[in-house]
């Protein structure tokens, strides 16, 4: 009889050890109980419940014990003595020869009057011992059970916790880290560690004093703290609510994170600047203000494979390389990774000043009519061209602009300098076409974005009708109601409303009849294989016959043969984009384009 070993963080178990007098903490102290005899395990056990204990494992195949004692880490052992598998003699001897159990707390169980048994028991590392058949009486909760508990929770704090911070110690996060990374293994999940280091702490503390060095090394805590339980990756990331199961000081101003089960690197950079940004504020010890920098080096798992102290080897060194190099920032120790996120770092900063360096360009990709060839309509397709030989395409930056909030001011810009190349066709004399432009998910958490825009078009001078919006299927993940308002508040000024790559991502009936849309445009990577799969010409046919019946015109996006556009026309297709008409030109290629086009 043996109840189920679940996986636990060492650190959970020692996060908030119980002290003489926290009741409620001693009550869900983890109790095995390991006796070959189950009902003397049941008695014992309701005996303790009536106490109020709560939290426990029963074992009766004693071969077992010692793997589930090492995966359940107690915080008390019940142990008999006389077992047919294996004998509580050397159960008792593993235990205390075992790193990670030989403080564990061993009540013993025993109906044996030998004396030379409890000798060799107390030998062994015993801590006390209750007489079988046991009774109410004879547990004596209060004195035998509760006080050795309150006896090793204090053993606990002085072995696992920093007196100074009351964080866990070297001891802890070894253990912990250790658990982090088989966890990962097992369950094919990423793992990061962040080790963070104060710049120039000794010397201040040698300046000002050890009590003024003690007080920054609290207040810091504080901000880790506050950083680490305030953490929030936009849903990308999972970390637990209490803050001290991951966070750790090793010594002097050095400091660990675990960080797991992140989603990638990049969430270890985001809390790696985050700590950065918490630590640059200022600080007041003894009426001096002090302005600090840390240096903070970060090893992932299974990028960097190792065990515990290979980790922490990887993350100290890319830590000590970025203070030998005047600290204030972070670096992986992944050389691919490192120098992959400074490029990021790089591109972001320049796209910063994008705009007023007049670096952003649109091009033009006419929308075709099926049936006579004609061009209905553009849609504008940013580019970011750094110089005449670098254009940076869509898939490298419009994810940055979206993390930064930069979108917003960019997706303003796409949306006014489209409007205005509308409004400069139209007085060039080319007959009326409609103009479309992308929009970020992010941007419609902007709530001024449909009067920002109604803005752009009265400006313009266009009119609203000639321009449609398009957005994509994964924008109604979550918050469906409150964009659905959005494009509501966009389609009462006229704005037409397109869904942008229909059947890649969260495809759904039940949400297409109630988005306000115009236009359903069909995903190139439908087209790919259309006539080697005679699938993909059923979907693409029921999606243009689904389009019609909603009264929706339908977009086919990335024609390249003729073959591909005889198809459309035999389905009644719309519209259609692609390489077959032309490819996204610049705006006055495309003028030229416009006139005889158009007449």
């Amino acid at each position: 009889m043996q109840s189920a070993m679940a996986k636990e963080n060492p650190s959970e178990r020692q996060a908030a050890p119980a002290f003489q007098g926290d009741t409620d903490q001693l009550l869900n102290a983890r109790i095995v109980i390991v006796d070959d005899e189950p009902t003397t395990m049941e008695v014992v056990k309701a005996y303790l419940e009536e106490t109020g204990y709560r939290n426990f494992v029963l074992i009766e195949d004693s071969s077992r014990a010692l793997a589930t004692l090492e995966r359940q880490r107690p915080d008390l052992l019940l142990l008999d003595l006389k077992m047919p598998q294996v004998s509580g003699f050397d159960l008792l001897r593993d235990i205390r020869l075992h790193p990670k159990l030989n403080h564990l707390p061993v009540i013993i169980l025993t109906s044996s009057s030998d004396n030379q048994d409890k000798l060799q028991a107390l030998d062994l590392g015993a801590t006390d011992f209750l007489a079988k058949p046991v009774d109410s009486s004879e547990l004596q909760l209060q004195l035998r059970v509760r006080n050795t508990l309150a006896a090793k929770a204090y053993q606990d704090r002085l072995t696992f916790y920093d007196p100074l911070t009351q964080l866990p110690n070297r001891h802890l996060f070894m253990e912990s880290l250790d658990w982090g990374l088989t966890s990962a293994r097992d369950d094919e999940e990423k793992l990061a560690l962040l080790c963070i280091e104060l710049d120039q702490f000794d010397k201040i503390r040698d300046t000002m004093g050890l009590l003024a060095g003690d007080e920054i090394l609290r207040q810091f805590t504080l901000r880790f703290q506050k950083v680490v339980k305030g953490i929030d990756m936009m849903g990308r990331m999972e970390v637990d609510e209490y803050v001290p199961v991951n966070l750790f000081r090793l010594d002097g101003g050095v400091f660990t994170l675990i960080l797991h089960r992140i989603h990638s690197e990049r969430d270890a950079a985001s809390v790696a600047a985050c700590l950065l940004e918490a630590i640059r504020s200022v600080l007041l010890v003894k009426n001096t203000e002090l302005y600090l920098t840390a240096s903070i080096g970060i090893a992932t798992y299974p990028m960097e494979e190792g065990d515990s102290h290979f980790m922490l080897q990887l993350a100290s060194s890319a830590k000590d390389h970025v203070k030998a190099n005047g600290g204030g920032t972070f670096q992986f120790s992944s050389r691919r990774i490192n120098t992959q996120y400074q490029q990021r770092l790089s591109l972001e900063a320049r796209l910063r000043k994008t705009l007023d360096r007049n670096e952003l360009k649109i091009y033009y990709q006419p929308k075709v009519e099926v049936q006579t060839n004609r061009i209905a309509g553009v849609e504008a397709l940013l580019r970011w061209q750094i110089n005449e030989a670098t254009i940076i395409p869509p898939d490298k930056f419009i994810p940055i602009a979206e993390e930064t909030g930069l979108i917003i001011p960019i997706g303003q810009w796409v949306m006014g300098e489209a409007c205005r190349q509308l409004s400069a066709w139209q007085r060039g004399g080319i007959a009326p076409i409609g103009m479309a432009v992308n929009l970020s998910p992010a941007q419609f958490q902007n709530k001024q974005m449909p009067a920002v825009f109604k803005q752009i078009v009265k400006n313009s001078g266009i009119s609203p009708q000639s321009m449609t919006l398009e957005v994509t299927e994964n924008m109604f993940l979550d918050d469906v109601d409150r964009k659905i308002e959005s494009m509501r508040h966009l389609k009462d000024q006229g704005i037409k409303l397109a869904l942008d790559d229909f059947g890649t991502g969260y495809s759904s009936l039940s949400y297409l009849k109630n988005l306000p849309l115009d236009e359903l445009k069909i995903d190139r990577s439908f087209f790919i294989d259309l006539f080697k799969d005679a699938k993909s010409r059923a979907l693409v046919s029921t999606m243009i016959y689904l389009s019609r019946s909603l009264n929706l015109t339908t977009i086919a996006e990335g024609v390249e043969t003729d073959e591909q556009l005889s198809f459309l026309k035999k389905s009644a297709c719309d519209l259609y984009q692609g390489y077959l008409f032309s490819r996204p030109l610049p705006p006055d290629e495309l003028f030229e384009m416009l006139l005889p086009a158009n007449g």
